[in-house]
Formats: structure tokens, C-alpha cells, sequence
């Protein structure tokens, strides 16, 4: 399928394979009513696809309605969603349609799903199961007939095990999965994305367009990007509005790029380290001490009964050593052998209280440091430590953090 004409049409650019397979699946899709899941990171224009998708259907001429599910207050999402009736909650002076009620014949983009509560998944799946909601305050049931392409840059399985996502909503979002490629899947339309972004800088502001060197253009696709298309835009921006000099080298280039930057760089091992950052990097040896105390309590606790001990069970305990991934290392990762020990049950009981509450004081420390460090604004915070707002605000209160 020739899908240039959609990336004209669109404005999306770039030639990467990816790219172009997930733009041939929304138009394959789009004829159809089938439930959509566009996923990949934050700001790598997962936007663009349910809006190909809509238009290209033939719900086109009918509405499309987008929400981002985790801007919108947990004690308020299913008014917004599904309506509600005058007098059904306090503030509630008039009946108000949700948003599945306004898109009837067309289409709805659920941004961020993976934030939605459970009681409002409920619903939902109510609602793409058999067209029916309910206002907030009524017992009359609606019909609705919407398309919906949902998206998240979570991952759903691990959500669905942690308890935090519901199982049957998740294959019922996941019919068709489109997966939007980050620039790091797609280094080969980096620099096409920066000229196109320093072009229309320079027309937006009346300047000549910047230039890269070619070490500058090395550093560019060179770099992991966490914050993909959105943060490539905004350097891009930066760079034509700050810099008089046009030619852009890479020492000039550095300076706009995180001063985290080197370990965003790819690494000698590059697939080891890839993604992992030093919050996920403490949690992951957190998690894997735990499994440790938990594989040496069975042990104890099976020698004290006089039971029979999985051979299994002792050789993880005695030689399996902690990997963890380590950009420093020349393999990319790095092993801990752990000691172990033959103490008493009681013992390895106490270790594992204090590592449950370690984690705990952990999380709530880099909250404090995040709320710190932006002078307690919370949205910043929550950017900062790659939750949306509702859940630090849920965090803040059940930590009681002041």
C-alpha cells in the first residue's frame, strides 16, 4: 500500500518501514468499526493514527471527540465521559452530556487509557460491548453508536498483572494494536524531522533556517530522544529563535541536549541498558533482593519442617547472582553475587519487612524530591517522575506527604 498520499494529507513525516506499517494498518482499519489501541512512548505521535483512522472511515463527516483520559479528575471522569443528570452530585445545577453521548456517529480517542479507573473501565466496557451507558445520577439506559481508537504509553500487560487495568477491557481495547515506532526505532527520519521543525521556525519568526555540521548531525541521530518527536520539535525551536549563527556545530548542539545526556547516548551494549533509567534501575535491584529473601524464606522454611527441598529452589538461593543492567560495564549489565546465609527463620522475616519498607520510604523520597525540585507544582512533578497527576495527587495523600 502506497501511503504517501495519507502522509501528505496528514502532514506526517518520515520513510521509516515502522512508520509506514502502522500507517498501513490504520487505513486498512479504518473501513471497519473495530476498536483500535494505538501504543508507543510519550510524544511519539500517537495522535496522528485516530485521526487517519477517522477520517479515512466512514464516520468522517460525523464528530471526533478527543480525551485525554489522564487530565481529567478521578471524582469527575464519568461526568465527562457518560454525562450527567441536574441535581446528581453537588455543582451539578444542569444535565450535561458526556463525551461517548456528543461523538454518537462518529469517533472518540481516548488518550492516556491506562490511567482510566477501575469503575470507570467498568463502564466503558459496558458501553463497547453493547453500546449502552448511563448518565451519572440516572438509571436510564443510553445507546451510543462511536468508534473508539484508544492509546497509552504504559504497558498494558504489566498493568493488567499489577491489577491496575482490567483484563477483559484490555483485549476488548486491543483488537487491532498499532505500535507508533519512537525516534530511537526510527533514527533514519531524525534529521528530516529537525530540518522540517527548523523550517517552519524560521518562516514562523522571518530568519533563515539552521543548519547542522555533520559532527552536529551525528550527535542528533545519535541521541535516545526519551522525549521523541515532541522534545526533537522544541530543540529544534530553541536552537532557530536562540542561536545568530545559522550552521549549527555539535558543541552548540550539546548545549540544548539534557545535561543528562550522556547516559542517554547509546551505550557500548546499547540493547542492555536501552530505556532503563535510575529510578526503574533502583526499583528492578529492590524487586530482585525481595525475590531473593522470599526464595531463602522458603528454604529455611522447609528445612525447619523437615520437607523436601527443590533443587531448583536451593540453586537459585546458593549460586544465581543479581544481573543488573549497567551502561558502565562492557557486557551491559553487571552481576552481584549476594551472600547468602543459613539463619533462622526469624531473621530472614526481619530482612524482608525492612526491604518492603525500604521501597516504600524509596518512592516517597523521590516524590519529595520531585515536588522539591519543582516548587511543589505538581504537574512537573508528575512529569518528572513519569506518572500522570492523578496518581502523584493519590500518592501524596496515601503517604501523607506534606
Amino acid at each position: 500500500m502506497n501511503v504517501q498520499p495519507i502522509k501528505q494529507r496528514f502532514g506526517i513525516i518520515g520513510s521509516s518501514p515502522l512508520l509506514d506499517r502502522a500507517l498501513e494498518i490504520a487505513a486498512q482499519v479504518a473501513p471497519t468499526d473495530l476498536t483500535v489501541l494505538v501504543t508507543g512512548e510519550s510524544g511519539s505521535g500517537k495522535e496522528a493514527m485516530p485521526q487517519v483512522i477517522h477520517h479515512l472511515s466512514a464516520r468522517k463527516h460525523g464528530p471526533y471527540v478527543a480525551v485525554n483520559c489522564g487530565a481529567i479528575p478521578e471524582g469527575t471522569i464519568d461526568s465527562e465521559l457518560f454525562g450527567h443528570e441536574k441535581g446528581s452530585f453537588t455543582g451539578a445545577h444542569e444535565a450535561r452530556k458526556g463525551y461517548f453521548e456528543v461523538a454518537d456517529k462518529g469517533t472518540i480517542f481516548l488518550d492516556e487509557v491506562g490511567e482510566l479507573p477501575l469503575a470507570t473501565q467498568v463502564r466503558l466496557l459496558r458501553v463497547l460491548e453493547t453500546g449502552e451507558f448511563i448518565r451519572v445520577g440516572s438509571s436510564k439506559p443510553q445507546k451510543t453508536n462511536v468508534r473508539v481508537v484508544a492509546a497509552t504509553n504504559v504497558d498494558m500487560l504489566q498493568a493488567v498483572q499489577r491489577g491496575t487495568f482490567r483484563e477483559d477491557l484490555y483485549y476488548r481495547l486491543n483488537t487491532v494494536p498499532i505500535h507508533v515506532p519512537s525516534l530511537r526505532e526510527r533514527k533514519e527520519d531524525i534529521h528530516l524531522l529537525f530540518r522540517k521543525f527548523a523550517q517552519d521556525a524560521a518562516e514562523r519568526y522571518r530568519m533563515p533556517p539552521v543548519e547542522l555540521t555533520d559532527d552536529a548531525q551525528q550527535l542528533l541521530v545519535g541521541y535516545r530522544w526519551p522525549g521523541n518527536v515532541r522534545q526533537l520539535k522544541n530543540i529544534a525551536e530553541q536552537i532557530s529563535v536562540i542561536e545568530q549563527d545559522r550552521e549549527i556545530d555539535a558543541a552548540t548542539l550539546r548545549q540544548y541536549l539534557p545535561e543528562e545526556a550522556g547516559s542517554l547516548l547509546p551505550a557500548v551494549a546499547g540493547k542492555a541498558t536501552e530505556g532503563i533509567n535510575e529510578r526503574e534501575l533502583l526499583y528492578k535491584v529492590l524487586f530482585d533482593m525481595k525475590t531473593d529473601l522470599n526464595d531463602l524464606k522458603a528454604l529455611v522454611h522447609g528445612l525447619m519442617q523437615d520437607k523436601p527441598v527443590d533443587p531448583a529452589l536451593v540453586q537459585r538461593v546458593y549460586e544465581e547472582p543479581l544481573v543488573i543492567p549497567h551502561a558502565a560495564s562492557p557486557s551491559g549489565t553487571m552481576q552481584i553475587h549476594m551472600p547468602r546465609t543459613r539463619d533462622a527463620e526469624q531473621d530472614v522475616e526481619h530482612t524482608e519487612v525492612e526491604e518492603s519498607l525500604s521501597l516504600e520510604e524509596k518512592e516517597k523520597e523521590l516524590i519529595r524530591k520531585a515536588l522539591t525540585k519543582h516548587r511543589n507544582r505538581r504537574k512537573a512533578a508528575a512529569q518528572e517522575l513519569g506518572i500522570s497527576e492523578r496518581t502523584l495527587y493519590r500518592k501524596i495523600k496515601e503517604y501523607d506527604i506534606k
